[in-house]
């Protein structure tokens, strides 16, 4: 470790996962899982249901304690310097828990104050996420009277105001229109040019295969590669889509890949 508790590869990696294990009694959610995602790089991370993303997911974000392993976060290790690790963090799950009886806009500003964002900053982001997303005419009205899809488009606009070091997303496409899923895209496009960190598990296998810099496929709580869709063709020996090689993939039970030099 650094002087200053970051990992020595902190400058270069959003991400490391060293060796993350996740058992619950006789289940192993998650097997030895060990993988980096670069700084200014937007990795997907895809799997059948209950292959193992939400529980990685939610072991980064810190919500859950590896059975073993290591996880860091924009060099900090989620268990040992939670706070330091959430302060660089932006959440996007798949299930938001939101306050029902707060008004959007309070909502963002209560969140900005847990940042200690200033009230001045909090205000100019919050017009600016909030016009993007068209919620603007709906900011002060209660978020029990949000669709699934406003209350999707706050919880990004949420996630993104404290201009994170990495953003770590659980399905962010659910419930959205597609003019928001565009905006979503390319505001994690955006994030990426900053050289900031983007972690992304999706089902859609067609929005992966057009916004990420390289994937990572997991079955059964195992890694089975990792690496851009061009070498996830080579391995497979021929050219198809990402739908074909996943499914082609996860059909097998493989030994984990590591990733490439």
């Amino acid at each position: 470790m650094q002087g200053n508790g970051r990992h020595p590869q902190a400058d270069q990696y959003g991400i490391i996962i060293e060796g993350f294990t996740k058992r619950y009694e006789d289940l192993t959610a998650v097997d030895n899982l060990t993988l980096t995602v670069r700084r200014g790089e937007l990795f997907t991370f895809l799997g059948p249901n209950g292959a193992g993303k939400t529980t990685t997911i939610k072991a980064l974000a810190g919500l859950i304690r590896p059975t073993a392993g290591e996880l860091y976060v924009a060099g900090y290790n989620v268990q040992e310097n939670p706070v330091e690790a959430k302060r660089r963090i932006g959440f996007i799950p798949d299930h938001p828990y939101l306050y029902e009886k707060l008004t959007g806009a309070d909502f963002f500003r209560f969140v900005g104050d847990l940042f200690s964002l200033p009230r001045e900053q909090q205000e100019e982001r919050m017009r600016y996420y909030f016009n993007l997303f068209g919620l603007m005419p709906a900011a002060d009205k209660l978020i029990e009277n949000y669709s699934h899809g406003m209350r999707q488009k706050l919880v990004v606009s949420v996630a993104l105001m404290h201009d994170p070091e990495v953003v770590i997303v659980d399905e962010p496409l659910v419930g959205l229109d597609p003019k928001s899923s565009r905006i979503l895209k390319d505001l994690m496009r955006e994030q990426v040019s900053l050289g900031k960190t983007v972690f992304l598990s999706l089902h859609q296998l067609a929005v992966a295969e057009e916004v990420a810099d390289r994937i990572g496929i997991i079955h059964n709580g195992r890694l089975l590669f990792v690496g851009t869709l061009e070498e996830l063709r080579a391995r497979q020996r021929r050219s198809a889509d990402l739908e074909e090689l996943f499914l082609e993939l996860t059909a097998t039970d493989e030994e984990e890949v590591p990733p490439p030099a």
